[in-house]
């Protein structure tokens, strides 16, 4: 059933107040929502603090990656209900939750009809020159071929032909990212120095594309999926790619116990935490979305900190 009191959190630049309100009344006989949006200078976590103030217990995330990252980290920790409503590119966790992408009406269904689940939420604190600071995240972080793609993406051609804008960035990126010295250590583990021009830390594991970059990641299961590349040539890139689309896709589908296929270029891992130190500053990304360089970062994982539609 509909929560008893429901907040939507909108991005206007992703999508309009008519228009959720439109697909409000169309699947819903409740009382109006509670109305929060979003600015450059808060993305979520004010209006998500703000609903949780007001007694909602659904808050619904309208917007892209962006919106739904900053809505989720101001309700974690609290029984209050995340929501979502994709309006953006990637859209990353609601492909991982199975909300529908395209209807605006459908999304709006799911989010006030579906059943709540728990689902873990990562923290990463970022070591920049100017300083330290930290961030939720409900997807993936990390640096390298990821970042530096999201870097080299033109934002007027990402608005007129969405997540292919991500295609034409990938040459450019392929041709600027190399590998570099990386001190990394997994939970308690020692640390150990490692060559890697890409380190993603997932939380879920599907993208954009029908690609799965963490095949054995659960939203719920209290782990950190960590992935690291270093391929460095044509043949390194086709066995990526092979052990990729192959072996922790294609025969995944027909042996779910199967563990993810690591390489000598690129091999998987899991942890609860994770610190890292790099020889030299990287632009990183949250949740698809680039936010500057870096020199090192720290990951850990909140088990069950956050309620789902």
């Amino acid at each position: 059933m509909p929560a008893s009191r429901t907040a939507i959190v909108y991005n206007p630049s992703k999508t309009k107040r008519e228009d959720l309100a439109r697909a409000w009344a169309g699947v819903s006989d409740e009382a109006e929502p509670e109305w929060f949006e979003t600015t450059p200078e808060d993305p979520g976590q004010g209006p998500a603090h703000a609903a949780v103030e007001a007694g909602c217990d659904l808050v619904i995330a309208a917007g892209g990656d962006g919106t739904v990252r900053a809505v989720a980290e101001g309700l974690a920790g609290t029984d209050v209900a995340l929501g979502i409503v994709p309006r953006g590119t990637g859209n990353l966790l609601a492909r991982n939750l199975g909300v529908p992408l395209l209807s605006l009406p459908a999304a709006m269904r799911r989010a006030l009809t579906s059943e709540s689940r728990s689902m873990d939420i990562g923290w990463v604190d970022l070591t920049r020159e100017r300083g330290t600071e930290r961030h939720a995240f409900v997807v993936m972080v990390g640096f390298g071929l990821d970042a530096q793609m999201l870097a080299e993406t033109d934002d007027d051609l990402k608005s007129k032909a969405g997540w292919l804008a991500y295609v034409a960035a990938m040459g450019r990126a392929l041709s600027s990212t190399s590998a570099i010295e990386v001190r990394l250590a997994l939970d308690d583990e020692p640390a150990q120095s490692v060559e890697a021009h890409t380190l993603l830390v997932g939380n879920c594991g599907a993208i954009q594309g029908g690609v799965t970059l963490f095949p054995d990641a659960q939203l719920d299961d209290g782990l950190l999926d960590v992935l690291v590349m270093s391929a460095a040539g044509v043949g390194d890139w086709l066995e990526t790619l092979r052990t990729a689309m192959w072996d922790n896709g294609i025969l995944r589908l027909f042996d779910r116990e199967r563990s993810a296929t690591s390489t000598e270029s690129a091999r998987h891992a899991q942890a609860r935490q994770l610190r890292v130190e790099l020889s030299e500053p990287c632009a990183f990304e949250i949740d698809g979305e680039e936010v500057g360089e870096v020199t090192g970062f720290a990951v850990s994982v909140e088990p069950g900190a956050l309620r789902v539609r």
